[in-house]
C-alpha cells in the first residue's frame, strides 16, 4: 500500500509547498530547547493560544485573520480561535478547535470532523476548544508553560493562553517566552525555503513596479500593481506590513502609506521613487525597497546620493558573518554616507568630529536593518542583559546583539533629507558646522534614497534572498527596455 501523502500548505499553481513537518521540527527544537531549563519539570505542558477572529469595530463585518506568530510557528494553523498544546517530555502535540455552530454548514461552509485537523495539521490529537479543561486535566500535567513576555521592537506585551478552568492548573508564564523566541530567532532549512520563495515573489513584484511607473502615474496604483503580482503569482493574500509608494519628498517619510498620507501623490517626472513593499506567504515576511527615478533616468545628484547608499549597502554585506556586532553594522554605515556626503559637497570637516555629534542620524535616523521571519519586525533582537545604545539613530536600532548564523536580517541603509531634522541640525551649533547650507538647499525636497535587501547569515557570510536591479547601470538598462528580464551578476551562495 502506497504512503499517504504527507500534509502540506498549498494553494496551487506555481506557489509554493510548505511540509507540516516545517511545524513538527518548530515544536522539536522548542521541546529541547526547554529540557533542562530550570523550573521545567517533568510533565511540563507548553500551552499557546492562537489569534480570534476579530470584527471592524461595532460592527459584524470580519477583519481579514491572520494567525497569531508564536502559535503559526509552532503549529501552522490558519483557522482562528484555536489553541496548541505540546508535552515538553514526548513531544506530543494536541490541537484544540472551535465547536462550530450549525449555522456555520449555512453560512461558512462545511463543518469538518476533528479527524480532519489531525490530518491536516500531522499533530497528534485534536479537541474541541471548549473541552480544554477537561482534556488537559487528563493529561495531568505538573506545570503549565504559557507564554509572556515583550516585544523589545514593539514595547507590547505578547497574548497569554487563558481558558475557562485554567485555576486548576500550576502555571509559570516566565519561562516559555525567552526560549521560543530562541528558537524563532534560528530559522530551519524548512523556513528558510519559505523565506527564500518570499523574497523571489516580492522581488520579481519590484522589478514588474519599475518595469510599470511612469510619471502622471498615482503612488497607490503602484501599491495596487505590487499587491496584484504577490497575490496572483504567489499567493500572498497579506503583505508584511503597509506598502510604502513614496515620491518625490514624500520618499524622505520613513513610514510614509499610513492613513493620514495613503499614497496619494501623482508621481512626476523628476521624483525619486522609494517603493518599500514585501509579500507575505503563509505568514513568512519579506521586506524590500527599491529606490529608482520615476523617468528610469537618475540626475547627477540622485545618482550621487543613489551610490553613495549603495556603497554602505555593499559593505555592510560584505562585512556580515557571525559574531560581529550588528551595532557595528550600523555604525559602518553611518560613516560610509557621511564620507559620501563630504565628496558631494553637502558636508565638510573632520569625519571622527561628525561623529562625535551623531550627524549620520541626521540622514540616517533609522536602524540599519532588523530581523525577518514570521514578522516582519522579528522578535529577538534584544535578549534580557542586550540594552540599546542610547544615542542617535542607534536608539532605533532593531536588534543590538551578535550576528549568528541562520539569522535573517535586513540591510537598509537610506540617505534622506527630512525637513525637520535638517532644520534642527542647522539651529545646533555642534552639527550646522559641518553643513554646507547653499549645497544641502538643492537637496530640499529631494526625498530619499532607501536600498533594503533581506539576507540569511551563513558559516562565513550571507545568502542574499533579495534579487532586483540594484546598480544605477543596471537599473537605467532594466527600465529602458521594457522586453527584458533583469539577470543578476552575482549569484548568491545556498545555505
Amino acid at each position: 500500500m502506497a504512503a499517504a501523502p504527507k500534509p502540506v500548505y498549498w494553494l496551487g499553481n506555481d506557489t509554493l509547498r510548505v511540509s507540516a513537518a516545517l511545524f513538527a521540527e518548530n515544536r522539536r527544537r522548542l521541546c529541547e530547547g526547554l529540557k533542562g531549563k530550570d523550573g521545567v519539570v517533568p510533565q511540563s505542558l507548553v500551552l499557546l493560544q492562537g489569534g480570534e477572529q476579530k470584527q471592524r469595530h461595532c460592527t459584524d463585518t470580519d477583519l481579514l485573520f491572520r494567525q497569531e506568530s508564536f502559535f503559526h510557528w509552532a503549529f501552522g494553523i490558519t483557522e482562528p480561535d484555536c489553541y496548541g498544546a505540546i508535552d515538553v517530555d514526548s513531544g506530543k502535540s494536541v490541537l484544540f478547535v472551535p465547536k462550530l455552530p450549525e449555522s456555520y454548514a449555512t453560512w461558512m461552509g462545511e463543518i469538518f470532523p476533528k479527524e480532519h485537523f489531525k490530518e491536516k495539521y500531522a499533530v497528534d490529537e485534536v479537541h474541541y476548544a471548549c473541552d480544554i479543561a477537561d482534556v488537559l486535566s487528563n493529561l495531568r500535567p505538573a506545570l503549565l508553560l504559557t507564554l509572556r513576555g515583550q516585544n523589545t521592537d514593539s514595547g507590547s506585551i505578547c497574548r497569554e493562553a487563558s481558558f475557562e478552568g485554567i485555576s486548576r492548573f500550576q502555571v509559570n508564564n516566565t519561562l516559555l517566552h525567552p526560549v521560543i523566541v530562541e528558537c524563532r530567532l534560528v530559522k530551519t532549512d524548512m523556513e528558510l525555503e519559505v523565506l527564500r520563495y518570499t523574497n523571489r515573489i516580492s522581488s520579481e513584484a519590484h522589478k514588474m513596479i519599475m518595469k510599470s511607473v511612469k510619471p502622471g502615474h498615482k503612488e497607490y496604483e503602484m501599491e495596487s500593481l505590487f499587491q496584484h503580482y504577490c497575490y496572483t503569482k504567489g499567493g500572498m493574500r497579506h503583505t508584511s506590513y503597509t506598502c510604502i509608494c513614496g515620491t518625490g519628498n514624500n520618499s524622505s517619510i520613513l513610514h510614509y502609506g499610513h492613513a493620514g498620507a495613503p499614497n496619494e501623490k501623482t508621481i512626476a517626472g523628476g521624483d525619486m521613487c522609494l517603493f518599500d513593499m514585501g509579500g507575505e506567504y503563509y505568514c513568512y515576511s519579506s521586506d524590500i525597497t527599491c529606490s529608482f527615478p520615476a523617468n528610469g533616468k537618475f540626475t547627477p545628484d540622485q545618482r550621487a546620493i543613489y551610490e553613495a547608499v549603495l556603497k554602505s549597502s555593499r559593505t555592510v554585506m560584505a562585512a556580515i558573518k557571525p559574531g560581529v556586532k550588528w551595532t557595528d553594522m550600523h555604525r559602518m554605515a553611518d560613516r560610509i554616507h557621511l564620507e559620501e556626503l563630504v565628496k558631494i559637497g553637502i558636508l565638510n570637516g573632520s569625519m571622527e568630529d561628525m561623529l562625535k555629534v551623531h550627524l549620520g542620524s541626521v540622514f540616517m535616523p533609522h536602524g540599519l536593518g532588523h530581523l525577518l521571519g514570521i514578522d516582519v519586525h522579528d522578535v529577538g533582537g534584544y535578549p534580557e542583559g542586550v540594552e540599546r545604545v542610547d544615542e542617535p539613530g542607534l536608539r532605533s536600532l532593531r536588534m543590538g546583539r551578535l550576528v549568528q548564523e541562520r539569522m535573517v536580517l535586513t540591510v537598509e541603509p537610506g540617505i534622506y533629507f527630512i525637513n525637520h531634522l535638517l532644520d534642527q541640525a542647522l539651529d545646533n551649533p555642534a552639527q550646522s558646522c559641518f553643513l554646507n547650507n547653499q549645497v544641502l538647499a538643492r537637496f530640499r525636497g529631494f526625498g530619499g534614497v532607501r536600498i533594503e535587501d533581506d539576507i540569511a547569515v551563513t558559516a562565513d557570510g550571507i545568502e542574499l534572498l533579495t534579487c532586483v536591479p540594484r546598480t544605477v547601470e543596471e537599473i537605467e538598462a532594466f527600465m529602458a527596455d521594457s522586453g527584458k528580464p533583469f539577470s543578476p551578476v552575482v549569484t548568491s551562495e545556498k545555505l
